[in-house]
């Protein structure tokens, strides 16, 4: 009999921001399959005998291809009763934790997906800014900046124009460019205010302010390294005390506000 796997969302960094259901899973684990995003925290509420397996990619670095990812999955359920699968943010956010639930269920192996907060969420909830503000941000789109094997940027441009929509785009860092030029293009106003922030929710954590037309430039000013997540629209301007220097600078350190 195998095993069953559970998919996890680790969130976006910071350690108490993993949910009740994913803490439980992983203190309850013989094994543990991990992404680059999840910080050792994390890994060590599980117990000390489980194994650690790292599958992290980055950028054009993936020492473990997903398909031999999946069917790791499948022969570590075969040998363990609780396989634990984590992954930053959530698994069905731009996580391949859809393709790996697919693999599993064609494998006959049994699984239990659980969610986590995505990056936009935790880079939001740090600066206070609404995602979704009634009159100003009425829908919300999650927006991938890459492509797999660097493929061309296909997006529905002319509905992310939409001056009502707040955007979060992961994974935009090298692409940021291209990205506001399309928007801008099919309509997006360039004065559109953006903020990009790094490493969200971590001590780590750094942001940078400016508009969609010199958002790229400034984030390439600031130094700022992945992963990236940009916000564009309305919405980035009803932070609290936005023209608070000192205020903002506090948060994109990291520190408490």
């Amino acid at each position: 009999m195998a095993g069953i796997v559970h998919l996890i969302g680790a969130g976006p960094g910071a350690p108490d921001l993993l949910t009740l259901r994913a803490l439980r899973a992983i203190e309850a684990a013989d094994v543990v399959v991990y992404d680059r995003l999840v910080c050792p925290e994390i890994l060590d509420f599980a117990p000390s005998r489980a194994p650690r397996i790292d599958v992290g990619k980055a950028t054009g670095d993936h020492p473990v291809p997903q398909a031999r990812i999946n069917d790791l999955l499948v022969r570590l359920a075969q040998r363990y009763d609780n396989v634990v699968r984590l992954k930053g943010g959530d698994p069905l956010v731009f996580g391949r934790g859809g393709e790996e639930a697919a693999h599993l269920a064609a494998a006959g192996v049994a699984f239990s997906i659980v969610p986590g907060v995505t990056a936009a969420q935790g880079a939001a909830a740090t600066l206070g800014l609404p995602l979704t503000l009634r009159g100003t941000a009425t829908s919300l789109r999650y927006v991938t900046g890459h492509r797999q094997n660097n493929g061309a940027l296909d997006l529905d441009w002319a509905g992310l124009s939409d001056p009502s929509t707040t955007l979060a785009i992961y994974m935009g860092l090298a692409n940021m460019r291209e990205i506001a030029v399309a928007l801008i293009a099919h309509g997006r106003d360039p004065a559109t205010p953006v903020v990009a922030v790094s490493q969200a929710t971590t001590p780590q954590q750094r942001c940078a302010f400016g508009v969609l037309s010199d958002i790229s430039d400034i984030a390439a000013s600031e130094g700022l390294t992945a992963p990236v997540l940009f916000i564009v629209g309305e919405a980035v301007e009803r932070i609290p005390v936005r023209g608070e220097a000192a205020f903002i600078a506090e948060i994109c350190d990291g520190a408490p506000a």
